[in-house]
């Protein structure tokens, strides 16, 4: 059975969300991938404000091909997330509180996770296609030169995610590894 939540996500719900727990999102998330999260940087480095509010933001790591006649978007499948390991631990010290991609986080990252109360979902790798009819508006917000790597606001509903770190170090990347061998 899914959970359902409504965006955003709040300390109250990421800390009442556990590793392994399927989750169906709606709301507001917003998309971002390496080129994105290097520009935020810099902005912060240049004492600039970011383009988004990171307070209980989530951020789908993501490259939206072009969207067909009649669609909102196009595939929208999740895309490796240690590239962003080296961003993603100073966007959650700023309130960011979910992100969505695929694939292993750094112990950084993860040490960013326990310290902010946020929590880390899987995507489907593969069902880009799928995945896409979940999206019900897709825009631009900033970036636009960056092309599918602008940053662009997602309005989602029952966006199948699964918890894969959670706010207590739970990591089901690990804990599902030994129940695999236990068989």
């Amino acid at each position: 059975m899914s959970i359902k939540i409504q965006t955003p996500i709040t300390e109250e719900k990421s800390i009442s969300l556990h590793a392994g727990d399927s989750v169906l999102l709606s709301g507001t998330i917003y998309v971002a991938r390496d080129a994105a999260h290097k520009r935020m940087i810099e902005a912060l480095d240049e004492g600039k404000e970011l383009p988004i509010d990171m307070k209980d933001a989530t951020i789908y790591y993501m490259g939206p091909s072009p969207a067909r006649e009649g669609q909102v978007i196009g595939s929208a499948g999740p895309t490796t997330a240690s590239r962003m390991d080296k961003y993603a631990p100073r966007l959650l010290d700023l309130g960011e509180k979910a992100m969505i991609g695929k694939g292993k986080r750094s112990p950084q990252v993860i040490d960013a996770i326990i310290r902010n109360k946020a929590v880390y979902f899987a995507a489907i790798g593969g069902a880009g296609a799928l995945i896409s009819k979940c999206i019900k508006k897709s825009e631009v917000v900033c970036y636009d030169d960056l092309g599918a790597e602008a940053i662009r606001k997602l309005e989602v509903e029952d966006f199948p995610v699964i918890v894969v770190i959670d706010s207590e170090e739970n990591n089901l990347y690990e804990t599902a590894v030994l129940e695999y061998q236990m068989i």
